[in-house]
């Protein structure tokens, strides 16, 4: 599956790597007032340490994003709102989640559903292993209907399973082949190995990487140009393990798949646990989306946007 956020081009990688940088130097304008003599120091030495050069920062543009990752990833964008949106329109028609192989309605592990009070009134009620929670207007209820999820999130907007299984599917087979595209191309170009990889050097440095990320403290000059260890963990997750286990259950809960494949249901504890794991693995895939939108604007949105259209990266270095 192809990554959200930056494929890292790094120097030193050989001739096959060989980085593509342009240094140039950005004039910025002297201040028109004259400046202060400091206290103590006479008015010639002022005028020394006023005629000293101000540092200006090296900027250095580096080719960042090769074009396949760019169409991958440009790829993704609908293909992934289209899969969540249609996927929630599914869910609407039983909106409940089981850990086994049948539908025990008495003990779910999740539900959201409408719930009449005692005085009348209606009210969405979310269920979590037993805990309720009161989420009238957004889930349960909204907008005077009795749907899981709201209109607003669903495709079709209408409560129509047929056609939001239509647009799961067939964006599902995209997704699929958008990512075996992506898979192919970063093992032939050793971008796997070379850049989402962890060494050991950056697994030492997982605490100093939370701390910096903890504070907004991003990395700057030479460590932009590469991935830090919370970037390439995450991306051994999402591609390693949640991208293969969507497809997989979501194949398990094909009665079609089931019968062509029967070890799937045995891997997954039955179609209903299968459900279940696919509804988990859909929204960390939705939660590692939401940290990399908010890390894209948080480190220079035009920056990382101009990257991913036209592959170039603008880095400063302090003179």
């Amino acid at each position: 599956m192809a990554p959200l956020i930056h494929e890292g081009t790094g120097t030193g990688q050989g001739q096959e790597n060989e980085q593509v940088s342009e240094l140039a130097m950005r004039s910025e304008p002297f201040p028109l007032e004259e400046p202060s003599v400091p206290n103590g120091l006479t008015g010639s030495q002022g005028d020394v340490l006023a005629a000293r050069p101000v540092p200006v920062p090296v900027v250095e543009r580096v080719y960042r994003h090769r074009l396949p990752v760019r169409i991958s990833h440009w790829l993704n964008v609908p293909i992934l709102i289209i899969l969540i949106m249609s996927g929630l329109q599914i869910f609407n028609a039983h909106p409940a989640l089981y850990w086994d192989d049948r539908s025990d309605r008495e003990h779910p592990f999740l539900s959201i559903r409408p719930v009449k009070t005692e005085s009348g009134e209606m009210r969405g009620i979310t269920t979590i292993l037993g805990y309720k929670f009161d989420t009238t207007g957004v889930l349960g209820y909204s907008d005077g209907k009795r749907r899981a999820f709201p209109a607003w999130a669903t495709i079709p907007s209408a409560k129509v399973l047929a056609m939001g299984r239509q647009w799961h599917l067939f964006f599902a087979w995209l997704l699929v082949i958008n990512g075996l595209f992506f898979t192919a191309y970063a093992l032939i170009s050793r971008h796997a190995t070379r850049d989402l990889a962890p060494t050991g050097k950056d697994l030492r440095g997982i605490g100093k990487a939370v701390k910096d990320h903890l504070v907004l403290r991003h990395p700057k000059g030479e460590e932009a140009k590469r991935y830090n260890v919370l970037q390439k963990l995450a991306y051994v997750v999402i591609l390693g393990v949640v991208a293969p286990l969507i497809v997989l259950t979501g194949l398990t809960m094909s009665p079609t798949i089931d019968t062509a494949f029967p070890w799937l249901l045995t891997l997954f504890g039955g179609r209903q646990a299968a459900r279940t794991i696919h509804f988990i693995a859909c929204f960390t895939f939705v939660g590692f989306i939401v940290i990399h939108v908010v890390e894209v604007i948080l480190t220079g949105f035009f920056n990382n946007i101009r990257s991913m259209v036209t592959g170039w990266f603008v880095i400063k270095h302090e003179a």
